[in-house]
């Protein structure tokens, strides 16, 4: 069951699509809207992506850091990033300890949550498989209220 909302968001490090090593905890201090897809360059996970890079600077002006996170190789997510112009970070998780340490796990496939984070605590979360490009809107709303 995914995280709710009060509850502190958990530390992770990670590699990014630059091959970086990144802690979530340097980001996590201000607002970070973490979302979790199922894999790059499918159908609604490009959606999803590009509705994010299309409002990029809605979410600069809310100083607002995105952060995607699927268990595609950091290769595939440079690929993908390239490909799609997308001006935000990808994390690789390769055995889903992220997503595990969120709750973001799924039976058949793996499933696409946003989670809204303000100085370290989930102020909101949405799930939705089938409405990709809505989780940009539920995190800018969020983000708004807080």
């Amino acid at each position: 069951m995914p995280l709710s909302i009060g509850e502190d968001a958990p530390d992770f490090e990670a590699i990014d699509d630059e091959g970086n090593h990144i802690r979530f905890s340097d980001y996590s201090r201000g607002k970070v809207v973490l979302y979790f897809y199922p894999k790059d360059e499918t159908p609604g996970c490009t959606a999803e992506a590009c509705a994010f890079r299309d409002k990029w600077d809605e979410f600069r002006k809310l100083d607002c850091t995105i952060i995607g996170v699927s268990s595609d190789s950091v290769e595939s997510h440079k690929k993908f990033k390239e490909h799609r112009k997308l001006p935000f970070k990808l994390v690789s998780d390769p055995d889903q300890k992220i997503r595990s340490m969120y709750g973001a796990k799924g039976f058949l496939i793996p499933p696409r949550i946003s989670f809204v984070i303000v100085n370290g605590k989930i102020v909101h979360t949405y799930n939705s498989q089938m409405n990709a490009a809505n989780h940009v809107r539920e995190a800018r709303l969020a983000l708004e209220k807080n």
